[in-house]
This record gives structure tokens, sequence and C-alpha cells, in this order.
């Protein structure tokens, strides 16, 4: 690892499971005791939008409820001690990589503290509820959404992604299931490219025997141990 200048780091609910977020789709289809059809798409939205606020909301509250783990803390100090470029990538839309000490993450699922507005398209940042239809501080139209992309949308900055990934000498994913496209298909991209890959995972995903190597366990015993290898060798 001693010759590492790029790396690309995805993650995604398992990473978060540890400080007590639930992962995204659990056994019958369930996200927090609702279907996921139903509060994850644009089609749930127009269904029923004041389920789908409501829904945000009480996630959104409850982000004062957790803590970032050791393993959002360890990549902070990758983030800050690692003497290369470092992309770090979250389909996650809480803020618990902000909160542990990481100042440059990519969202590409969104936002929990940010809602959109459909009539302006612009973002804005949020800790209010969305439910009572406030206005859009931008436009002033009572068109706020939440800033999450949905089943059926497309993820955010995927240009941005690629280009790493492509230009990456080792691409690592913590705490995915391996099953959401197209992030799942982010390590084939990776080795296509002659990237080294490393899967960090609770236990093997859907893609692990798409990577390079694999470790399973906790991702606050995984993470730090992984951080602590790439610093030093950085140093020796």
């Amino acid at each position: 690892m001693d010759d590492l200048r790029k790396i690309v780091v995805l993650t995604g609910a398992g990473i978060s499971a540890e400080s007590g977020i639930d992962t995204f789709r659990s056994a019958g289809g369930l996200w927090e005791q609702h279907r996921v059809e139903d509060v994850a798409t644009p089609e749930g939205f127009a269904r029923d939008p004041d389920l789908v606020l409501g829904f945000y909301d009480m996630r959104r509250a409850a982000l004062a409820k957790v803590q970032p783990n050791d393993a959002h803390r360890a990549l902070a100090k990758l983030e800050a001690e690692f003497s290369g470029e470092l992309l770090l990538v979250t389909q996650n839309v809480d803020d618990l990589h902000e909160r542990g000490g990481s100042r440059q993450v990519l969202h590409m699922h969104g936002e929990l503290k940010s809602a959109l507005c459909t009539s302006c398209e612009m973002r804005s940042p949020w800790d209010a509820t969305l439910s009572d239809r406030p206005n859009c501080p931008i436009c002033q139209a009572p068109s706020l959404r939440p800033d999450v992309v949905w089943f059926g949308e497309m993820p955010y900055q995927m240009e941005r992604i690629y280009a790493a990934i492509r230009e990456c000498d080792l691409f690592v994913s913590i705490g995915t299931s391996g099953a959401v496209y197209p992030a799942a298909g982010f390590v084939r991209d990776a080795k296509d490219c002659g990237a080294a890959t490393l899967e960090l995972n609770l236990e093997p995903s859907e893609g692990s025997a798409s990577f390079t190597e694999t470790r399973h366990g906790p991702a606050g015993q995984l993470v730090p141990q992984w951080v602590g290898e790439v610093l030093d060798s950085a140093i020796s």
C-alpha cells in the first residue's frame, strides 16, 4: 500500500448501523416499518406526500439521537493524514461522516438535512420539518421535498464519481449490500481500470466475489484497522 496515491471509498448503510440507524432494507422489504415503495419513490411521494414528508421529518429528527462511530472517525483521520487524494462517497443520507470529522463527503443519494424545491430546483440546508409545507427560502414557493434520491431517480455527481474511479489505485467499499445500482457496479468499474479493490463489511455482500480482498466484521473494528495500515505504510 506504500504506492497508493488515489483512493475512492464508498460507504453504505452498514457503517451507520453501528450508530443505531436502520439499514435501508430489512427482511420483508420494510424500511423503518414502511414499504420502500411508499417512502422512497417518486410515485410514493405523488400518492401520499404527507406520509413521505412526515417519514423524512422523523428520520431527520432522529439524527440528533445518534452519534458517529469509530469507523466514521477513522475515515476522517484518513482524510486528514493521507498524503494522496481521497474521495469519500456515501450512499447514506445521514450526517455522521461530517460529524465524525470528514470535511469532503459526496452524498450520492442526497442528504436528510437538505431540502429540494420542485419549483426552482434549488437546494437549501434544512433542519426543520417539511410536512407543514414551508416556503422555499429562494423562490418562496411551498414546493419543498426531501433532497434524497429515490428509486427511479439519478444519483448525484456521477460524472465526478466515475472519473475518480477510473483514476484510483484502490477502491474500498464499506458497509454496502452490493445490491443497489449504480453503486453496486463501482467495484467492477475500478477493477477494469486496474485498481485494487477491498470490501469491509459485516458479512459478504452480493458483490463480494468481485473484490480483490474482502474482510468481514464490524465496521467499527475493520475500518480503523485498515486506515492504520494505510497511514503506517505511508510513513514507513
